[in-house]
């Protein structure tokens, strides 16, 4: 069972803010993943093949051909900031 303080403290760590309704919510949800692993991981697979793959199909591989790229000029005159020649954007961890 996953508690609260379990969910505040992934909160935390996600920087995110939850209020008490959502934090119930996010128990809740999160005690049922949990759940749901544990009766996961009492299924018997010893004699189930490894699926490597979902299709049977070969996935065809387009080839890779070196084009060239966009003047740095005018990608940048897309940019709300840019510094230095390249896109500035706001920081997101102090």
């Amino acid at each position: 069972m996953v508690s609260k303080k379990d969910v505040k403290h992934i909160a935390e760590l996600s920087k995110l803010e939850f209020s008490d309704k959502e934090l119930t919510y996010f128990t809740e949800e999160f005690s049922n993943i949990v759940e749901y692993v544990g009766e996961l991981k009492g299924i018997d697979i010893d004699e189930v093949e490894p699926t490597y793959n979902i299709s049977s199909k070969i996935q065809p591989l387009r080839e890779d051909n070196i084009k060239p790229s966009l003047p740095r000029e005018e990608v940048l005159k897309n940019a709300p900031e840019e510094q230095y020649g390249y896109f500035r954007l706001p920081r997101v961890m102090d």
